[in-house]
Formats: structure tokens, sequence, C-alpha cells
């Protein structure tokens, strides 16, 4: 007999097994896939929210760190400088915004202590306390030596406190370090860190004076943290947070402050006399000079060009040079004060502003190839 034609063939029973596996991998994955969405619709309503989970106490150097920063941010402010500018058409007067930067208090008078590169050539200035409150300052004094500016606010009643003051002649590389300040304009900021190095100099800016006997750090100093506290573990003024070492402009590990103890010495004369008056011993001497004098005779300290009359180098027995038939005849050259080498005036500058004026300092001196040693009662310079 023949096959119908119109009659439709039996299925392959292979092809509808696979076909009816395909089916049910198919309905497998979308179970999967839609497995959580299925969950949630059987889970209980209040199970959606998460419970706490107990922190417990704060480890001993956090609590240490919390109360340190509560404790020091009412003494710290936040400085704005404007400069006055006149219009070229309208000939009016009006203030220019200039930049930020930070400082702290530094008695119950007012005296507000930050960095002179932070109001430098600023017309006014303006304190902001922690608590809010705004105050037009005065400038009392400043050092661009060392980088160091006082100012004044009247803040009469519910004065903030002074900063607590510490010593930085005993500080240790390694030790904890804080910083509180304004970087980037982002208020009362604390960092942490520890002593990177000690006894540091940075060239100061367009040709200025170097700064001396600065503490390194690699707590985080931005723009704005200039003027700012470096506190220790204590609470303690250790610096002022003054620059950074960044070829971006950003903290990059290495932060300077000036030291406390410099601190000390400035900032009362500052507040008494308006400016700083460095310890001198009452020479002339020149640096440019100075070099090539040190590289012709291979000597390395500070030639002393001309003793001024009356001074206390002159009263010590001190030597300039001297011209006579002979030529140009070398005078004394000061290789260390107090023991502690110089090689160049600016040094030489540094090692005598250890000292107040009226100390009595120890000079080790070269003439005519012969080391000697005088004492000198240091004068008030300029």
């Amino acid at each position: 007999m023949y096959p119908d034609p119109y009659r439709r063939p039996a299925p392959d029973p292979f092809l509808r097994r696979l076909s009816v596996l395909g089916l049910w991998v198919a309905a497998l994955m979308l179970l999967w896939h839609f497995l959580p969405v299925v969950e949630s619709w059987f889970a209980p309503r209040e199970g959606a929210l998460r419970t706490v989970t107990a922190r417990g106490d704060l480890a001993a150097d956090e609590q240490a760190t919390i109360e340190l920063f509560e404790k020091s941010r009412d003494t710290v402010v936040y400085i704005s400088t404007a400069q006055l500018v006149r219009d070229v058409w309208t000939r009016s007067v009006f203030a220019v915004p200039r930049g930020t930067g930070s400082g702290f208090i530094w008695d119950d008078a007012g005296h507000v202590v930050t960095n002179f590169h932070v109001i430098e050539g600023a017309s006014e200035a303006t304190v902001k306390l922690a608590d809010g409150r705004d105050y037009k300052a005065a400038l009392v004094g400043a050092s661009p030596a060392h980088d160091i500016a006082v100012l004044k606010i009247g803040v009469g009643f519910k004065r903030p406190p002074p900063v607590p003051i510490g010593t930085s002649h005993d500080l240790k590389v390694g030790q904890k370090v804080f910083a509180i300040g304004n970087p980037f304009g982002l208020d009362w900021t604390l960092t942490t860190g520890i002593v990177s190095a000690l006894d540091r100099t940075l060239a100061g800016e367009r040709g200025g004076p170097a700064i001396e006997h600065l503490i390194q750090t690699d707590a985080a100093i931005n723009p704005g943290n200039s003027g700012g506290p470096l506190l220790d573990s204590a609470g303690r003024l250790i610096g002022i947070n003054t620059a950074i070492y960044s070829p971006s402009g950003a903290s990059a590990g290495i932060g300077f402050a000036v030291p406390v103890d410099t601190v000390m010495r400035v900032v009362p004369q500052l507040i008494q006399n308006g400016k700083y008056i460095r310890p001198a011993l009452g020479i002339e001497a020149d640096e440019q000079l100075n070099q090539r004098l040190a590289a012709a005779t291979g000597i390395q300290g500070v030639f002393v060009l001309r003793v001024l009359p009356g001074s206390a180098a002159e009263k010590a027995g001190l030597v300039g040079v001297t011209v006579g038939p002979e030529g140009i005849v070398p005078g004394d050259v000061i290789t260390a004060v107090e023991g502690k080498a110089v090689d160049a005036l600016p040094k030489l500058l540094a090692r005598l502003d250890d000292h107040k004026v009226g100390d009595v300092v120890r000079l080790t001196v070269l003439r005519a190839g012969r080391s000697r040693e005088v004492q000198v009662a240091l004068q008030p310079g300029t």
C-alpha cells in the first residue's frame, strides 16, 4: 500500500526530546535570572530593613585625635585678603579678592599669627573665627625673613582661646604631628603625619632671604594651610605651616613649618615694636663676593669686608679687609658660631638669629691662616 501523501509524518522521537530539553533549559535560565525578584515577592516586608551593627568603642588613638581637634579648632582662624584697586576710568576704588590662608589666636589681646606671604601685597584682611564671626584685621608687624606676620582683631566678648605653646628644639624625627587649616578654602581641616626631618632650609621667593630651621612633615599641607598651626600630640603649637614642596602645587608628602622656638623669638618683638630686630655683629659682608673669595682661597666661612666703627665686632677685635701698599689684605673669616659651622652669609645670619640682642656668642675666626675664638655681645641689627 502506498503512503498517504497528505498525512503528516510522525515526529522524530530524538528531535522531540531535544526540543523538550531546550525548553526546560530556557525555563531554568529565566527562573535563575528572575529568582531575586520572585524571592522578594514572598519575602517578609520588614526584612527589607537592615539592622545596624554595633560599632563599639573608638580606638584610643582615634579618641585622642578627635579630642585634640575639638580642643584646638577654636584657636584656628580663616583669613581672606583683598587688594584695593582704582578704576582707571571712574577713579573709583574697590576691593578685589586676593587670596586665603590660615592663622591662629596668639593671646587674649586678639593678636593673630599667620604667614607673611598670606597677607603680602594685601590692602585689607578679614579674620573668620570658628564660630562664624568675622572681623577686619589690622597689621601689627611682619618679618619676611621668617615668613611670620601678626594681625590684630577686636574680639570683644567671648574671646577664642589662644593656642597652647610647645617647644621645637626637642622634636624627634618620627614624632606624630597634626595640622589644622583651611586648604583650598575648605575650612577647619585636620591632617595628620609625622616629623619627617628637622633643620631644613627653604629658599626665599623672588630672591628673598632663605628661611632656616624649618620642620619637614608629611602631614598633608596644601594651598590655604599656610599660617595654620602644626601641633604635637599634646595639642601644643610646635610650628607654623608655611610651604609645600610640590611641582603641582598640591600636597606631595613634603611640607614645611616654621618652628615654634623661632616664633617665640619673633612674635613678641613684632607685637612690641612692629618689626623684628635681628641680632647682629656690626660687620659688612656680601654673599656673592663671599662665594668668589671662598672659591679662590678654598676657605669655607664668611669673609669680613668691613667692621663698623663702634660696633660689637670692633670691640671684640675683628678686622675687615685692608688695602695697603702690598695690595688687598684679607681680614677675618668667621667659620663657626658657638661651634656650629657657617659656610655662607645666610647661614651666619641664621646662627646669630638663634640668639637675642645682648647675648654673648663665641665666634671661631680664621686670620692669616690661624684659628682663634672671640666673644662678641650681639647688637641690634637692621
